[in-house]
């Protein structure tokens, strides 16, 4: 990878395009639960977390995980200070009406219905 970027991020499974890139070899990422194990196809270590660092490369599962990955980026620009400051100002105190954000969390049914969709 070349210098040309001090960060190099994405969310969701814009890590596909990341690891379509050659930017993800050896490199551990996360994306979405669905898309997890394409990851690998590309050389990257597939992690199943939300926010990821590797080097100079973020990244974040599922569209939500952006805002946990974007405080983590700003925290490591600008201090974990700036990143609380940012957090406050935008109130983001996560607490979902459902226990279901993730599979290991999600109800048998509910889990078996999305990964039908992806079957």
């Amino acid at each position: 990878m070349d210098g040309a970027s001090t960060w190099t991020t994405s969310v969701c499974t814009g890590a596909l395009v990341l690891g379509a890139a050659g930017l993800l070899r050896g490199k551990r990422a996360t994306t979405h639960w669905s898309a997890i194990r394409q990851l690998e196809g590309y050389g990257a270590i597939a992690v199943d977390e939300r926010v990821v660092t590797d080097g100079k490369i973020m990244t974040g599962a599922g569209v939500s995980a952006g805002i946990d990955m974007a405080l983590t980026l700003l925290a490591e620009v600008a201090g974990d200070d700036h990143a609380q400051f940012v957090q406050l100002m935008t109130e983001y105190d996560p607490q979902p009406p459902f226990n279901s954000g993730s599979l290991a969390k999600a109800p048998d049914a509910i889990r078996d219905r999305a990964l039908a969709l992806f079957a």
